[in-house]
């Protein structure tokens, strides 16, 4: 999932990415990056026990960006 703000009085062009991936072990990542449109982002990994675990994580965060007014 791909959310993007945009705000061009305030030269604001911003993404955030998220994903849900699978670990080697059993275990499942919540990747996210983020940063500046048309430049390279910064990328951390969260990882759960359960594939729910990681989509509550995910939900919590969508909501979270939604309400900054990323769409």
């Amino acid at each position: 999932m791909v959310l993007t703000r945009i705000d061009g009085s305030r030269y604001i062009r911003r993404f955030y990415r998220m994903e849900i991936v699978p670990g080697l072990f059993g275990d499942w990542g919540f990747v996210r990056e983020w940063g500046r449109i048309g430049r390279d982002g910064q990328v951390r990994t969260d990882w759960f026990a359960s594939e729910a675990d990681a989509q509550d994580a995910c939900f919590k965060l969508h909501m979270a960006k939604a309400k900054r007014g990323y769409a």
